[in-house]
């Protein structure tokens, strides 16, 4: 570390020390991002909030269902009520038909790279089918015979519409526009082919229980629904592919499911016919469970479970469910299913948070699953609003977890013997928590999946960190950890792409989609804003755009307007590029005040120079040779015996005269033993961020600083801080904590320190 004398003159000023001559990048990463974001409107204003003509539309359906529990199938008939609210005219109207990413020939089936590979087997379809699709989901495309089968399409008068489907969309024609403020009728029949998720996977399914002779169904994208109109995107009719998920109206359900009679069906809305279909038994222990805010109730035991299993009921009976402005519906039916509930009390409403699982899934399932639900909404309450649906279904299935309003479908079985893995038991509580999660994001505040998938996905796994940190302290990977983001971070930058591109186009999906925004988040909260500014913020944007269509410039101007805070540079360098962060100490430099005072600076000289190393010939000359002095001491004279570091009278006489001219507030500055430290930072990755810097000194201890963002505000890519301690400093190391998603920390450090890496030795074969 260098060590410098500052000579201090008159009163003394100390301010960051500035390069002269800075250079400033003709784009600096600060300039306002208003030419980026799409123009505030009487739609959305420019703090983010809907503005005093918002308008969105609205689709209620009557649903009756069939499910085959023979053939696998489902069998439907919809009425949909749609409102037209904008103040356009409409002359056709979108439907999304999501089960044809399934059908025979399907734009994803068609769309997906496949390769000839030079060699295939004889036996076995399986090669032959990968050849023609690599995406193991259409494998068996042609034995699943998959998408919808549309029956009738129909007005309210029973008048066929026209009607053209291209792939997952279906256009609708209508004879006459459908004006603002008027309302029409869809009736519509179809059945289909239901997946099993162990060959078919998707997000929805069937999964079959060999032992038993037994399914168990999650069931969703199961009817014909609204594509969304907006004011910022008109129709959103962009195809689905399987992978970006929806966008979606809001509404009224009035659903009846007609399915084996000893099945258990947990769904989006309130059961209204519990008396038909449940026994007097499991009504009772529902009002218990309705009682109980710390351990669930068991509604539904695994032997009564095994009983139904073993006996398989042939009659059939029909749950009728009713949901009030929800997005979407689905369910789960089984005779397998085990069934516990417990209370979560917002105020002087009762909420159920209640699970739904197969024997399997014990013993993780009847330990924690309703538990995790449970936490997973007192949780986001307090940083969004009151979950305000009447109940949180948790159901295990063979999917990997998917999320729809009241209901999540979550992975996490034990091994046979009901051991378990540590990762297998936090894999599950933390699917449970994101997908329960989701009924906040995007369910509630409702943003358009299919173009914006961080909107959803991003702000749920931000939440859900919390959710995790908030269970337990020793959770071993919480979402959102600036550290482990790094490696995706600092990757090849041909294959990374900024956070606002279509999920389809992402190569590194959910690096970009969940973890990277996710963690973003986390740095806003903890590092750049700090919890008190962003939770308020973050609370407001929940607030305006619950049940609500939200975009990013809505979240974006939000959080700037509830919090004073300009987080322009940070949406454009996290969310709109692909830049790391990578802040380097460049230069450090130690300076204490000159006092002055010949008998202390003059040693301090005479230490520096004997630390200045001899020169090397001279080095060698000594070792080879006497000098010409040495072998005639008569050649030395009286200089070389003066010691230009010792104190003279002229030097005592001097700093006499100096300290007669100093007020009594500049000599006690001049005596204060203080150490100034200077350091040189260096933005080396592009992404700036706030400095923290941790300071050891002589006696042991430690202390840290920080530094906010706007430092780097009038140079993007270098910057200086002085630092003043009454310590000597003897390290430095930024960020100290991880918490700015550094990508190289080697450069973190003053002095520099060893970041050992690590190779792996391994033997090859012939």
């Amino acid at each position: 570390m260098k060590r410098s004398i500052l000579i201090l003159i008159g009163t003394v000023f100390f301010q960051a020390l500035i390069s002269q001559g800075t250079f400033i990048p003709a784009e600096n990463v600060f300039r306002q991002m208003g030419r980026d974001f799409a123009t505030p409107n009487i739609y959305r204003n420019a703090a983010g909030a809907p503005g005093p003509m918002y308008w969105q539309q609205e689709a209620d359906y009557k649903i009756k269902l069939t499910l085959d529990d023979q053939k696998q199938q489902i069998h439907g008939s919809e009425v949909i009520t749609y409102y037209n609210n904008s103040p356009d005219e409409l002359n056709y109207l979108w439907i999304q038909l999501d089960q044809n990413v399934r059908a025979d020939g399907s734009l994803k089936e068609l769309s997906t790279p496949s390769y000839m590979p030079e060699r295939l087997a004889f036996s076995g379809s399986e090669d032959f089918a990968s050849m023609l699709a690599e995406d193991s989901e259409f494998r068996f495309m042609e034995a699943l015979d998959g998408g919808f089968k549309i029956g009738e399409v129909k007005d309210g008068n029973g008048i066929s519409y026209r009607y053209t489907i291209n792939h997952t969309m279906m256009r609708i024609d209508l004879d006459a526009p459908l004006s603002p403020n008027e309302e029409l009728e869809i009736h519509i029949s179809w059945w289909y082919n239901i997946n099993n998720q162990a060959t078919h996977f998707g997000r929805s399914g069937m999964e079959y229980f060999a032992e038993d002779e037994n399914y168990l169904y999650t069931i969703a994208q199961f009817y014909p629904r609204m594509a969304a109109y907006t004011d910022f995107e008109g129709w959103q009719n962009k195809q689905f592919l399987g992978r970006s998920e929806f966008a979606l109206t809001f509404g009224d359900f009035d659903v009846k499911i007609t399915a084996p009679s000893d099945h258990i069906i947990g769904a989006t809305g309130v059961l209204l016919n519990g008396d038909e279909v449940l026994t007097e038994e499991q009504l009772s222990r529902l009002d218990l469970a309705a009682e109980s805010l710390e351990t669930p109730v068991t509604v539904l035991s695994e032997e009564e479970a095994r009983s139904a299993m073993r006996n398989k009921s042939k009659q059939t009976s029909t749950w009728h469910f009713k949901a009030e402005n929800v997005r979407d519906f689905a369910f789960a039916s089984s005779r397998r299913f085990i069934w516990d509930a417990m209370a979560v009390k917002f105020g002087n409403r009762t909420v159920m948070a209640m699970s739904l699982y197969p024997p399997e899934g014990n013993p993780l399932w009847e330990q924690y699953s309703t538990r995790v639900v449970a936490h997973t909404l007192k949780v986001y309450s307090r940083h969004t609003f009151d979950y305000p649906y009447p109940v949180a279904w948790s159901v295990h299935g063979a999917t990997a977890g998917m999320e729809y309003p009241m209901v999540s479908f979550n992975p996490g079985r034990p091994f046979p013997d009901g051991t378990y893995s540590e990762m297998t038991k936090w894999n599950m509580i933390g699917v449970i928590i994101h997908e329960v999660g989701h009924n906040f994001f995007p369910m509630i505040v409702n943003s358009d999946e299919r173009q914006w998938t961080w909107m959803d996905e991003g702000l749920n796994t931000f939440l859900e960190g919390i959710a995790e940190r908030e269970w337990d302290h020793e959770c071993p990977y919480p979402m959102g950890r600036p550290r482990d983001i790094v490696d995706y971070m600092k990757g090849d930058k041909t294959q990374l792409a900024p956070i606002m591109t279509d999920g389809h186009l992402m190569v590194q999906f959910l690096a970009n989609a969940y973890f990277k925004p996710a963690t973003g988040l986390n740095i806003l909260r903890e590092t750049i804003m700090g919890r008190e500014l962003f939770d308020f913020a973050f609370k407001q944007y929940a607030l305006r755009w619950k049940f609500r269509h939200p975009t990013p410039e809505d979240f974006f101007r939000t959080m700037e307007d509830a919090s004073a805070v300009d987080l322009d540079w940070f949406w454009r360098g996290w969310f709109y590029g692909t830049d790391h962060v990578d802040i380097s100490i460049e230069e450090v430099e130690v300076f204490t005040v000159n006092s002055g005072n010949p008998a202390n600076e003059k040693a301090i000289l005479k230490i520096e120079a004997s630390a200045i190393p001899e020169e090397i010939a001279v080095q060698r000359n000594r070792q080879e040779m006497e000098s010409m002095v040495e072998r005639d001491p008569g050649m030395r004279d009286f200089y070389d015996s003066y010691d230009e570091y010792a104190q003279s009278p002229e030097d005592l006489k001097n700093y006499t005269q100096y300290l007669e001219g100093l007020s009594k507030e500049e000599k006690a500055l001049l005596k204060a033993e203080k150490f100034y430290v200077q350091i040189k930072f260096r933005n080396i990755g592009g992404m700036i961020m706030p400095l923290i810097v941790q300071f050891s000194f002589d006696d042991g201890s430690s202390e840290i600083r920080r530094i906010p963002v706007e430092i780097w505000t009038r140079n993007n890519l270098e910057t200086s801080k002085v630092f003043s301690f009454e310590k000597e400093v003897t390290a430095l190391v930024l960020d100290p904590f991880l918490e700015t998603a550094d990508c190289e920390l080697f450069n973190n450090n003053w002095p520099r320190k060893n970041i050992p890496g690590r190779f792996e030795l391994y033997k090859t074969g012939k």
